[in-house]
Parts: structure tokens; sequence; C-alpha cells
């Protein structure tokens, strides 16, 4: 594991994707990815994002995922460099931002993270790319408004913490800055 800790395995993905419509976005927090992409891409996978310094093989892996009719996508770490991913812009269809420290959910938003989403988000448009930019970690209603740049946030613990249906909306409402 890239992380000391497992939440979900292929066959939970096949498992979920029996009894949901909604997409997958997996993310493969585990050193050599390769070993594994055949078997997400089995299981049912809509989005497959590895960690760019997890593999020596970055543009092998994300062909794979992509030839097996999956959105591919890779993870930027809080210490790993933003010029680690600029040169693979062209082979993802998302770059997965973390503004924490991967493999623990209720961690608080690295605010220094921001200025890597604003250099995506310039980069990404001055080559005309269609990337998506992700954000996970400490996603909440105040830390939601600094990602204005994102294109997705992802918020576990604090969509969990209350009502479900106003915690979402609130959260939908912040992106908009209301």
């Amino acid at each position: 594991h890239f992380v000391p800790n497992l939440t979900i395995g292929a066959p939970v993905v096949k498992a979920l994707k029996k009894i949901s419509p909604l997409p997958l976005d997996v993310h493969l927090m585990i050193e050599k990815p390769e070993r594994y992409i055949d078997d997400f891409l089995k299981a049912g996978s809509d989005w497959l994002t590895i960690h760019v310094e997890a593999t020596t093989d970055v543009s092998g892996c994300l062909k794979r995922i992509r030839d097996g009719g999956v959105k591919a996508g890779l993870t930027l770490r809080p210490g790993t460099a933003i010029e680690t991913v600029l040169p693979y812009l062209d082979q993802v269809d998302l770059v997965l931002v973390m503004t924490v420290e991967p493999g623990f959910g209720g961690q608080s938003f690295m605010e220094d993270q921001i200025e890597k989403i604003t250099i995506l988000r310039r980069e990404i448009d001055r080559r005309n790319l269609q990337v998506l930019i992700e954000v996970d970690g400490g996603i909440n209603e105040q830390t939601a408004r600094l990602c204005r740049d994102a294109d997705v946030l992802v918020a576990g613990s604090y969509v969990f913490k209350g009502r479900l249906e106003d915690t979402i909306r609130t959260l939908k409402n912040s992106e908009k800055g209301e």
C-alpha cells in the first residue's frame, strides 16, 4: 500500500457497481498500481486515479487505464511538486490535488495546496485541454470557496457529519459563492 490503510478493493467496487448507477471514482493509493489496474477495470471503475510517484511507468499505466475504457487520473500529494504531473496532462482526464496527506479522513485542509490548483487551472486552460481538477481533503463549506479553480470536490468526513442532503446543498452553494 502507498498508505497504511486499505479502504476498499476491487471486489467492493464490483459490488457497488451492481447496486449504484453513480460513476465510481477510484483513487488507488498503492505502490505499483500496474499490478491492480486490470482488477479495478474489470470491477467497473469509471475513473481510476494513480499516484505519479507510485510507479516507474506513469504513461504505461495511464494508457492501460484509458485503453480499458476508463477515465485516467493522476494524484498530487501535498509534498509532490506540481511539475511531476505537467508532462502527463495530455494523457489524463483528471488531476487529483490532495489537500491533506492521503490515507485518513478528518484531517485539516492545507491551504498551501491552493497554489497547485491555480497553476493546474492556468496550464490546462493554456493548453486547451479537457482535464478536470479534483480536490480531496479537508473540504467543508469554507474550504470549498478556496477551491474555485477546481471542477470536483471530494468531501467525505464533512458530508457525513450532518444531514446528508443539507450538507451537500451547503457545499454546492459555497462553490457558487453563496
